[in-house]
């Protein structure tokens, strides 16, 4: 991989702790809750060649601060941007980081050249009981019984099933979600709703948008994705065989792969 630029942005009083390589056409990695930008391992390593791949620990994940201010996770993304000197990005989220991604598009349509969202997350979905209740218990974990029960309890959730049963890809998911510090889990979030919830505002998507999901997923995040694929006007869903909720740590190849073309495709269209 390129050589690797490091920093931070300061926004308010949180602090967020970026890593920058590659050259070309600029990508963001934003990963999910409990994880931090080693998600993106894999990626960065192959977007590089042709892209400036931009990746960053989202507010209270890894070495990033979590500050005592409201925030949105969009604002930031445009912070990060403006930071680097980058007016436009395509942006690349899993899960929490699917879910920011997505209102950073409709907040700033200008700035999104390319939207791809593995397993996301959505505002105002009607998450199902089972898993609104299997949240409500590990943030009890954390509480009652330390934040060690609580990502014990996290890893062995249903959406984990199939990255777990892969000894490579449980070692890398127990890594982050061990050197998490369950902030989250203890604390009220100081998050800003995205008001109205992007699920009533999909059609202000204007970027070209890969929407992907591991077939072996929860229902919820299927639900999501086939919510995503009817209401996004250039939308395009790929069900990636054989993977659960973490599809780019356990098919990294093919996961790359379907990225990479999705980018090589709307960047030809953009040529015309």
């Amino acid at each position: 991989m390129a050589s690797v630029v490091s920093g931070r942005v300061d926004i308010g009083d949180a602090s967020l702790y970026y890593e920058a390589t590659g050259a070309g056409r600029p990508i963001v990695l934003l990963h999910g809750f409990s994880l931090d930008r080693r998600l993106w391992d894999d990626q960065a390593a192959a977007l590089s060649h042709t892209h400036t791949v931009v990746r960053y620990d989202l507010r209270g994940f890894g070495r990033s601060t979590m500050g005592s201010e409201s925030y949105t996770h969009a604002h930031d993304l445009k912070a990060v941007l403006a930071h680097l000197g980058l007016d436009r990005a395509a942006v690349l989220g899993l899960s929490l980081g699917g879910g920011a991604a997505i209102n950073f598009a409709i907040a700033y349509p200008a700035a999104v050249l390319a939207l791809i969202v593995a397993d996301p997350s959505l505002g105002g979905f009607a998450w199902s009981q089972a898993f609104t209740g299997a949240q409500a218990a590990v943030r009890a974990a954390a509480r009652d019984a330390g934040v060690q029960a609580a990502r014990d309890i996290w890893l062995s959730l249903p959406m984990f099933r199939s990255s777990m049963s892969n000894p490579v890809v449980a070692k890398r998911l127990s890594t982050m979600v061990g050197d998490y510090s369950g902030w989250h889990w203890l604390n009220a979030d100081r998050g800003r709703r995205f008001s109205p919830p992007a699920i009533e505002r999909l059609g202000e998507v204007s970027a070209p948008t890969l929407v992907a999901v591991g077939e072996y997923d929860i229902h919820d995040f299927q639900q999501i994705a086939s919510t995503l694929e009817a209401g996004v006007p250039d939308a395009w869903k790929v069900v990636i065989p054989g993977v659960g909720h973490v599809a780019n740590l356990e098919a990294p190849d093919r996961f790359n792969e379907i990225v990479m073309a999705f980018l090589a495709e709307t960047e030809r269209k953009t040529r015309r």
